[in-house]
């Protein structure tokens, strides 16, 4: 038996090598399990609903009422489940599908800020976008700006503020004798600056941003069909022209000088990713907020599944992404009885073992190559 050619990477085995050979039905299971995950995500809440009420619920508002006839099929009285329908279709039903959505853009956005700086731990979160983005939402609360308008202008507030650290990240990865670790640090270094000034913003009006204080921890309580609309679209474009951006990222990941050899432009893909990475992960936290390590979390179980190619694993860190936060936000409804806390604690808990998890294994990888 010979032995494989020098530079030859490693065959991937198990479910990986399935993935990587039949990433469309990877994406129809995901996205199947995703759909399933989400009618059972409508039955939990902390006001109690029989399952099967929820369900028939669900079924009259997709048909239109077609099928059953009786939202809630007989199950108790029409007055107690008109209270019954605007919990689930008008409260518990736009949250869900905000946390599959933000869980998508952040997927995503995580993916594609990995792609470019080349770095499994890079994170909307820990590179301080997410804070850039709070800071900027928050101020169209703390000064009372757009009282009537202010679902449009909360995301472009937003990505006003998320384009200020990321142009420094950016600022800060064209030079290329910086190392990974130390764009890192920097990211991290914003994320601190950012969240101080935002503590400062909120005592500026401390009766009115005790509301914004609770939902800069992750919230999904407010979720509106408005809010699922328009971070819809924002997706639907600007996460388009990320996954686009698939097969370039898989050059760069050969260096800034093999992919300029090939045809590419790595400053121009690494400018076009922050600016889609910022506009779409700073619309989901327009409207819930900081949900820390999703874009951490996202693309590393995709390329357990599927392999590394950012054709892939962009996409699919939008599935994965989305399915995390819509179970994050099912724990954020159970942990404590009656009582629905921050979606943003759960994502912080899971994600910081994670991200220990994830240093640990790279410093005993290097530890072998020493």
């Amino acid at each position: 038996m010979t032995a494989p050619a020098a530079g030859t990477p490693p065959r991937k085995t198990g479910l990986a090598s399935w993935g990587a050979r039949h990433p469309w039905a990877l994406a129809a299971t995901l996205l199947l399990g995703l759909c399933v995950l989400g009618a059972l995500s409508a039955i939990v809440g902390p006001e109690p609903i029989p399952p099967a009420a929820t369900l028939s619920i669900l079924l009259h508002e997709l048909t239109r009422g077609s099928w059953p006839a009786i939202a809630c099929a007989g199950s108790t009285s029409s007055c107690q489940c008109s209270v019954w329908v605007e919990i689930v279709w008008g409260a518990r039903v736009p949250a869900l599908i905000l946390a599959i959505l933000a869980g998508a853009a952040l997927g995503m956005s995580g993916a594609g800020l990995q792609g470019i700086f080349r770095n499994p731990l890079a994170d909307p979160y820990l590179l301080g976008l997410s804070s850039g983005a709070a800071l900027g939402a928050s101020s169209i609360y703390t000064f009372g700006l757009y009282p009537g308008q202010r679902d449009l202008f909360l995301p472009i507030a937003a990505f006003l503020g998320g384009l200020v650290p990321g142009a420094v990240v950016y600022i800060a990865a064209g030079n290329e004798r910086r190392s990974p670790e130390t764009l890192l640090l920097t990211g991290v270094a914003l994320n601190a600056f950012f969240s101080a000034i935002l503590s400062s913003l909120l005592l500026y009006n401390p009766v009115v941003n005790i509301s914004v204080s609770f939902w800069l921890l992750g919230g999904l309580s407010a979720a509106s069909w408005s809010h699922d609309a328009l971070l819809l679209g924002v997706l639907l474009v600007a996460g388009t022209l990320l996954a686009l951006h698939g097969q370039e990222l898989n050059v760069l990941q050969l260096g800034p000088e093999v992919a300029q050899s090939l045809g590419s432009d790595p400053r121009r893909v690494v400018r076009r990713v922050i600016l889609l990475t910022t506009l779409v992960s700073a619309t989901a936290v327009a409207f819930t907020g900081i949900i820390g390590f999703v874009g951490l979390v996202a693309p590393h179980v995709v390329r357990r599944l599927a392999g590394a190619d950012y054709r892939r694993v962009l996409a699919l860190s939008a599935i994965a992404g989305g399915g995390f936060l819509l179970v994050a936000w099912d724990l954020a409804q159970v942990v404590v009885p009656s009582v629905v806390i921050p979606v943003g604690i759960p994502t912080a808990f899971i994600g910081a073992l994670f991200f220990l998890y994830l240093l640990y294994r790279r410093g005993a990888a290097q530890g072998r190559r020493a």
